[in-house]
This record gives structure tokens, sequence and C-alpha cells, in this order.
């Protein structure tokens, strides 16, 4: 069963600070939520326990990964919310695609063409990267065709309260820059009631796109995530190739994101981590970074879950089959999913 407060209102309503922060006096504390604090993570919740758990197990999560990684999740029924370094930014990889869609249906009011469907449907269930350039295109300015300015992706992002989410200006929609944060405000747009950015139909219509991403990419953010809920996803991977035209920090990088929220059945959560500097071995297999980043991605997602909700059997996502990538020639983008 999902986790269920045993406190009294009275008690859910007395805000406490714990972990390494001194307790608030109680003057204090009566108007704060639950707060647990260590280095690099952050957790409130309606529950003091809750709270400490979540943040000294997402530290131990994290704390074990050679690459960078930025956390954000909220759980609205427990009043949770965590986060780390949550307004990075990262190569958005084709996380991107769910701005896309965003902006698409926020210009089409929820109202698509079939073939706007077509692309849209190709670029998130199977993260097609035609369709996604196709859009990316149809919502930019083509003043200069060879560097497309998608000005109504823009317009979407201003409207949502996107601040931190920069546009890749040359076209390459996946060197988007995104930050946890930022892509946490896109899933509570998905996921709300609020109709003055996206509709009803708009909310339904990602939300179905995203519940529909083929098996083998449902990976990351779903790990553990309760059977019992729906869940939506989105994911993102990218190499970097070797080239000395290339910043050093990428070359042989692995960028790998994933989003997910869950529905239905009293179930209301989102999770966004996004990671890079994931390294492959020298004389090791190209897809060995990509691997590490899922590692990374999954072991903080099963935390998280285990801790919001207890005794819930968990989903097992299946490891993607990975082709060996060879890096991208210097005058094009690194090849993304």
């Amino acid at each position: 069963m999902k986790w269920l407060s045993t406190f009294t209102a009275a008690a859910l309503g007395a805000g406490v600070i714990a972990g390494p922060i001194a307790a608030a006096s109680p003057s204090v504390a009566a108007s704060q939520s639950t707060t647990a604090t260590t280095t690099a993570v952050q957790c409130t919740s309606k529950n003091q326990e809750l709270a400490t758990k979540l943040t000294n197990d997402i530290a131990k999560a994290l704390e074990s990964r050679k690459s960078m990684a930025s956390v954000s999740f909220y759980d609205a029924p427990t009043g949770t919310r965590c986060t780390s370094d949550a307004d990075k930014q990262y190569d958005a990889a084709s996380v991107v695609k769910t701005i896309i869609l965003g902006a698409l249906l926020y210009q089409r009011d929820g109202n698509l063409t079939p073939e706007e469907d077509a692309l849209a449907r190709k670029m998130i269930t199977a993260s097609d990267n035609d369709a996604a350039a196709a859009l990316w295109k149809q919502l930019s300015d083509l003043m200069d065709p060879k560097k497309p300015d998608p000005v109504k992706i823009q317009e979407f992002l201003d409207k949502a309260g996107m601040h931190d989410t920069v546009l890749d200006k040359e076209g390459f929609s996946g060197l988007t820059q995104v930050t946890a944060n930022d892509q946490t405000k896109l899933l509570h747009l998905f996921t709300g009631n609020d109709d003055a950015v996206l509709g009803s139909k708009a909310r339904a219509y990602a939300l179905d796109l995203m519940k529909d991403v083929q098996s083998a990419q449902r990976w990351g953010a779903t790990a553990g995530a309760p059977v019992d809920s729906v869940i939506h996803v989105k994911n993102g991977w990218m190499p970097r190739s070797y080239n000395a035209d290339v910043d050093l920090f990428d070359r042989g990088d692995w960028k790998v994101n994933s989003m997910a929220v869950l529905t239905e059945n009293d179930y209301d959560s989102g999770m966004v981590v996004l990671t890079e500097n994931n390294r492959v071995p020298e004389g090791h297999p190209t897809e060995e970074g990509m691997d590490y980043g899922i590692e990374t991605i999954e072991t903080i997602s099963r935390a998280i879950y285990r801790d919001v909700y207890p005794g819930v059997e968990g989903y097992n996502p299946s490891r993607p089959p990975v082709p060996p990538v060879s890096p991208a020639p210097a005058a094009t983008p690194p090849a993304a999913g």
C-alpha cells in the first residue's frame, strides 16, 4: 500500500528542521514544512522521518557515482519535495522532445493536424530524431534555414516559467540546456489542472504519449515506481565525440537523462534526473557510458520510491540494447536518443 501518514493534522502542520541543521524553536517551526538537508540534497515533507530518510538515501545514492547528476522530485500526496543541484544546466539530449511537444500543443491549443500527431507520436514514443527536427523547424523562424530560430518554442518556455532552459539557436535541439527544476515544471504542467498554459485536452495527449513510450526506452526514473501506478516517461541519451573541437570535459562523455511522472490510483509524483560525464573506460565498449548513466539514475530512482512507497511492488525496467555509436563528425551535432 502507499505511504500513509499516521500523524494528526496538528502534527502535520508543525514544521521541523532535521539533518545537520539544528531543530527550530517551536515558534519558528510552526510556520515551516519539515525539512532535511545534507551537503547537496534538500528534502521537505509533511513528515519529518520521510524527509530525513529521503535526504540521506538520495545522498547515499549519489555519493558512490563518479558522474555528475542533478535531481528534482515531488510527491503531492505526502507533500514531499527533494532537489539536488536542480538548477544546473545540462545538454538535454532527447528530453528536449517533451519541450517541443509542449510548445506544439501550446501553439495549436491541443488541436494537432494528422501530420503533427504522427510526428509527435514518433518523437515521444520512439524518440525519433527526424520527427523532432521537423517539429522544431515548424516552430521556428526560418529566416536562416540553416539555423532555424525556435521562437515559438521560446514563447512556450516563457509562458511556462521555464526561464533556465536555453534553446540551441544552431538548430541542434539535443544541445538545448535544461535543468531538473525546469523539467519538473513541465511535468507539473502535464499533470496539473491549470489551463493557463495547456488545456485539459493537450495535457491528456502529452501524458498519453509518455505512457506509450516503447518498452526499450522505459528505463531510468521509472525504476522502482509502484506497479499499480500509471507510469509516463521520456528519456534522453547522447554521446560526445573525442574530436579536438569538443570541450575537453565532454570528450568521450555520455549525457543520460530521464523524467517520469506517476498518475492515477491516487498517485501524483514526478522525478527528473539529469546526468553527464558518464565515462567509457579506455578499451571498453562505447555503450558502457550509457549503462553507467542509466545505473546512476535508477539507483536514485529506486531509493526515492522505496522511501516514499515502502512495501509496494516496484517496476523493474529492462535495459535498452545500445548499438556502438561512432563519434560524430566535427561539423555535425552529436547523435542523440
